[in-house]
């Protein structure tokens, strides 16, 4: 939420520590294609640059958002984001237009949603982030110049504009609004992993959600493997007889030999049914 205006965006992570985004830096960030309708459908956005319009012309501006979302009219919308954030108002401007649109907009963090960007990557109805992807939260910034007198005027001025922005954090996660106020007045950054923890956001990119729902799938397969063998335990059925048995619903078999048939393992079920109910 720096000003766009700065000839450099400087935020403090730690004390000494300085994450700092050089001019020479923003201008490598920019590529070719600027906030544009693919044209495919759903129809994608892409920002992939700085809030707000810089000397240059540069830049993802309201204005340009509310000329492609009419283009779209009432289609699905995917909004890719990887920007470093920059002008406060415009972030909120886009960040209306989206909530705005008629149709489902789901809004993929690529590589980093910060500052002003992360704003607008709440707007999404579902919102994915990348398992290596960052959203980065702060107080709004200005530039003030004066006695202090007036730096305590600017910065009574600015509080209300922090207070929008813990409203829409906490509305998209049920964070507590104290909770939010306290990870802006630190800067924060927030991992994929912790931004869905945290209800940032929705879930991983597909890629990232694939490997996420397989080992979930492996980690509730060997919970239920141990389930059973304690059953089984419970049951009285021998140690080397479970094992084989868990091995053939499984597919294989560990212990005996491999060519145990399906009508064997059925067989195996149904003797160990049968046994249970006598207990």
């Amino acid at each position: 939420m720096s000003n766009r205006d700065l000839p450099k965006a400087s935020f403090n992570v730690r004390g000494d520590l300085r994450t700092v985004i050089t001019p020479k830096a923003l201008e490598r960030w920019r590529p070719e294609v600027k906030a544009a309708d693919s044209g495919e459908d759903p129809a994608t956005i892409s920002i992939l640059d700085v809030i707000g319009q810089d000397w240059m012309g540069n830049g993802v501006t309201a204005s340009r958002i509310s000329a492609i979302l009419r283009n779209i009219g009432k289609r699905d919308v995917v909004v890719n984001i990887n920007s470093p954030g920059g002008d406060y108002f415009e972030g909120l401007a886009i960040y209306n237009l989206l909530r705005d649109h008629p149709a489902k907009v789901t809004v993929k963090i690529l590589g980093v949603a910060a500052s002003a960007a992360s704003v607008i990557a709440m707007a999404g109805d579902e919102v994915q982030i990348a398992r290596a992807g960052f959203l980065m939260i702060h107080n709004t910034w200005i530039v003030a110049m004066g006695d202090r007198n007036a730096l305590r005027e600017a910065a009574d001025w600015l509080e209300p504009f922090d207070q929008v922005a813990v409203d829409i954090y906490a509305a998209r996660t049920g964070l507590e609004p104290k909770a939010i106020a306290k990870m802006l007045d630190r800067e924060t950054w927030i991992g994929g992993t912790e931004a869905v923890d945290k209800n940032f956001a929705d879930g991983f990119l597909p890629a990232d959600a694939v490997t996420e729902t397989a080992k979930q799938a492996a980690g509730q397969a060997l919970k239920a493997e141990f389930r059973i063998d304690e059953i089984l335990a419970r049951a009285g059925v021998p140690r080397s007889e479970r094992r084989n048995l868990v091995a053939a619903m499984k597919g294989g078999t560990r212990d005996a030999a491999a060519t145990d048939t399906p009508s064997a393992v059925v067989d195996q079920v149904h003797d160990l049914l049968q046994r249970m109910k006598a207990i």
